[in-house]
């Protein structure tokens, strides 16, 4: 059950009740028996952790703000072609260093 927060408007106390949502507000009395109560509103309590929810967090490379660079044909054939050359020299050597004592 969620706690509400009241005011009495003829002495000013300040209480809590723990109400159903299908209670009627309106039958709420204050300590002192006073049937003249007002909610009290308050900001609920949220809290935010992690990055990305404030205007100081610093934006990785992804953020959306720039649009990434896109590849052209011949970077992407560079990068396929050292990457073939790589795996290459490492299986003709069997992966092992050259450095045997």
């Amino acid at each position: 059950m969620p706690t509400y927060t009241f005011r009495c408007e003829t002495c000013g106390v300040v209480f809590d009740k723990f109400l159903s949502f299908r209670d009627d507000q309106s039958q709420v009395t204050c300590p002192n028996g006073h049937r003249t109560v007002h909610r009290v509103f308050r900001p609920p309590a949220v809290v935010f952790k992690g990055s990305g929810f404030y205007v100081t967090d610093n934006r990785g490379t992804n953020s959306g703000s720039k649009p990434a660079k896109e590849k052209t044909a011949t970077e992407t054939k560079t990068a396929a072609k050292e990457t073939s050359t790589a795996a290459a020299k490492a299986g003709s050597n069997g992966g092992a260093s050259a450095d045997k004592g």
